[in-house]
């Protein structure tokens, strides 16, 4: 292939360098620095390496054959970070970390070419390859403790805080099986450009925030200034001048190898030591432009692109090693001709090997349901629960539950069952909750599992994600669904992704419980009202449910924890606001929206499976189908209806994502008519999804359906006008059977 300007530069500035006197390879490379030659010399190997593979990418896209060329060139020194820690320290890496991830490979005990085949594979997509089997270019390792980060900017960072927070509070809980060492830190690597995301700048405030309070948060943030990000410069000194005043900060030229070293290795120490953050800023250059694809003459000059060149970290390590006299010219260009043969030779052979050849081998890793084994997980503690109470409930817990109640007397059998079991969120434990759902759960299991949050949703569910893959098991809470979507891709870039980019070698069992939907009485408006959750049934392989009833909400709470622990399941837990407190269902006094407390004996026979709806009539004249406020609402009308000779049932959805759909199309073939009810919004609402359901099932009857405005729902009595109604329920059911 054809030789770019980078390779020419690279190769005529080494022809030209003057060896100087050998020096012992045992030895500092440089006086006043701490990186061997011999160290160097194998470095310098592994920056190569990367490089080649930079050329690689270009050369595979020029064939067809391959499908990722954003490059590391200019950003080799990051091999002398992986050389500063250990091999063990979880990393999170910039897009732009590929010697990085050869150096960590190597450190790993595997052959140099093992960590060059991962990264060609990757490359041509091929099945093969060993973390996302040819679903996305991605750096990450099982057995090298690089949790996979996707392309989506910053996004991964506050999950490095996480991770760093839960390595900590794991061994302090004492809870067995950390996949990370005591002593660990995470290393997490972004650019420069990636620094100015709220998402990073949530990941710096997150770890400063703890630092300050005393908490313990090992993580070294890793920013590669190369200066520029795509086309928009960044400005000289923003980095430094942007900088947290309570994270330390370390500056090194990262095309200075054993400067890059030794600091490097004074961050990690500190971090190490006082387990707390560190900052280092490792300033690069940027060669080959952003990807293949992109033209960097278009929008930078030549004396700024030749001004990098002149920077190149592979051209400055090379210096070293000729003027130390540990490689000579006509050596280092013949090892680079060698190499660049191999590194083309793997890539070709990457190219022959099988790709994902149909839609079920890139979905696998999604949502690999085990019904069984999540029925078996719910019911696996019911022994250990029986022992703390007996098989009764204690006295707090006697007489019928509320909705809050259930679900706080059943995060309380989670907790008392699964040490692993953390929960948190804004105000979730001195206060108990907005509505008093998690009240007493601090006292019960002190703060090391019960905590406040600061008041940031993607720093609440960056901790979960990094709780769940350290060990721990989250339970978060999220205090009203319209504070979810300022935060939707820790959910939807992070969390649903791990397992996919991952052939489900990392996963993130947590469970995200939210306040939501609307008609709260005497507390309105939009941010406390929200009914929008097409963003969420928009996530491939989320778990979303939306629990109604008390004893459903209960049982469906011990599903979603189960699904998570078996199957590594992500599940958003939607609890209705206006029906936490509700006790009746047609008249005042009557109690039928509570129902009793289940014991541990019991929890296997009352087990909801996901994507598994419940039925109540057996009327045949028409099948109403709801979810959340919707039910009762639903209910309500049936029985007045049935009270007039109509035979009506009811179907509770109970989730969202999946559908249930076999029971859906069961309920409706046993009417031919089916009204939706639905309190989420006409376009964009469960309804879309459900009716959808109900064409492609083959259901030949007749469907409408009545939603609620699309709308913001406004203060006040206002909403009424734009919200699902009882009264629109009716109406909408009496044209139907009229």
């Amino acid at each position: 292939m054809a030789r770019d300007t980078v390779e020419t530069h690279f190769i005529e500035s080494v022809a030209a360098l003057s060896p100087g006197t050998r020096s012992d390879p045992g030895l500092p490379i440089r006086p006043g620095t701490t990186l061997t030659g011999a160290r160097c010399r194998d470095l310098f190997e592994i920056q190569l390496a990367s490089r080649l593979l930079d050329i690689a990418a270009r050369w595979l896209r020029e064939q067809g054959e391959g499908f990722y060329t954003i490059g590391s060139a200019g950003h080799e020194g990051n091999a002398a970070v992986a050389a500063a820690v250990r091999a063990t320290d979880p990393a999170l890496l910039h897009y732009r970390s590929g010697a990085f991830y050869l150096a960590r490979s190597v450190q790993a005990g595997r052959l140099a070419e093992e960590g060059l085949r991962d990264v060609l594979l990757g490359l041509a997509a091929a099945a093969e390859e060993p973390i996302a089997g040819g679903r996305h270019k991605v750096f990450g390792h099982p057995d090298l403790a690089i949790i996979p980060s996707t392309s989506t900017v910053a996004s991964h960072l506050p999950r490095a805080v996480g991770v760093a927070f839960a390595i900590e509070r794991a061994r302090k809980l004492g809870v067995p099986g950390s996949p990370f060492p005591a002593g660990s830190i995470v290393v997490c690597g972004f650019g420069d450009a990636s620094a100015n995301h709220a998402s990073a700048l949530t990941a710096f405030n997150t770890a400063a925030y703890c630092a300050y309070q005393g908490l313990p948060v090992p993580i070294l943030f890793v920013c590669e200034d190369n200066g520029i990000g795509i086309s928009v410069r960044t400005p000289p000194g923003w980095v430094e001048a942007s900088a947290h005043p309570l994270i330390p900060r370390f500056r090194a030229d990262g095309c200075d190898l054993p400067e890059a070293y030794d600091v490097a290795r004074e961050a990690a120490e500190h971090v190490r030591a006082r387990r707390s953050p560190a900052f280092l800023h490792l300033r690069t250059v940027r060669l080959m432009g952003h990807a293949g694809s992109d033209v960097e003459s278009a929008y930078r000059t030549p004396r700024e692109i030749a001004a990098d060149l002149e920077r190149d970290p592979l051209l400055a390590t090379a210096g070293l090693l000729v003027r130390a006299g540990l490689a000579d010219p006509d050596e280092l260009l013949a090892r680079y001709e060698t190499i660049r043969e191999h590194v083309l030779k793997l890539a070709l052979e990457s190219t022959r090997r099988p790709r994902l050849s149909s839609a079920r081998q890139v979905m696998a890793p999604l949502a690999p349901r085990r019904p069984a084994h999540v029925a078996a997980q719910a019911a696996a503690r019911a022994a250990d629960r029986a022992a703390l109470f007996g098989d009764q409930s204690p006295p707090d817990r006697e007489g019928p539950l509320t909705l809050s109640q259930a679900i706080n007397r059943t995060l309380t059998d989670i907790m008392g069952a699964h040490p692993e079991v953390i929960l948190f969120g804004e105000d979730v434990a001195r206060k108990g909750g907005v509505y008093g759902v998690t009240r007493g759960l601090l006292r019960r299991f002190g703060a090391g599992r019960v905590f406040d949050t600061l008041l940031d949703e993607q720093a609440l569910l960056g901790l979960a994600l990094g709780s769940a893959g350290a060990g721990l098991l989250p339970v978060a809470e999220i205090q009203y669904l319209a504070y979810l979507h300022n935060a939707l891709d820790q959910i939807r870039g992070e969390a649903a992704t791990l397992r996919f980019f991952s052939q489900g070698a990392y996963r993130n069992p947590m469970v995200v419980r939210v306040a939501a939907y609307a008609y709260q009485k005497g507390f309105g408006g939009h941010f406390h009202n929200d009914n929008s959750v097409a963003a969420l049934r928009d996530i491939p392989g989320l778990v979303v449910a939306s629990p109604a009833r008390p004893d459903d909400a209960a049982a469906m709470l011990r599903t979603c924890v189960a699904a998570a622990k078996a199957d590594g399941d992500v599940c958003v837990y939607l609890e209705p606001i206006a029906l936490y407190g509700t006790r009746d269902l047609m008249d005042e006094g009557d109690n039928g929206w509570l129902t009793p407390y289940v014991p541990p004996s019991r929890w296997a026979e009352t087990h909801v499976p996901i994507g598994k709806g419940r039925a109540y009539g057996d009327g045949r004249d028409l099948t109403i189908v709801t979810f959340g406020n919707g039910l009762r609402m639903s209910l309500r009308a049936a029985i007045r209806l049935t009270a007039e000779g109509y035979g009506c049932r009811v179907l509770d959805l109970r989730w969202l994502s999946p559908l249930p759909v076999d029971d859906l199309l069961r309920a409706a073939d046993l009417t031919g008519r089916v009204l939706v009810a639905d309190e989420t919004r006409g376009s964009g609402g469960v309804s879309e999804g459900v009716v959808t359901a109900l064409a492609d099932g083959g259901f030949a009857g007749r469907v409408a359906r009545v939603t609620s405005r699309d709308s913001f729902v406004p203060l006040g009595d206002a909403a009424a006008h734009v919200l699902l109604s009882e009264a629109d329920i009716e109406e909408a059911a009496r044209k139907m059977l009229a």
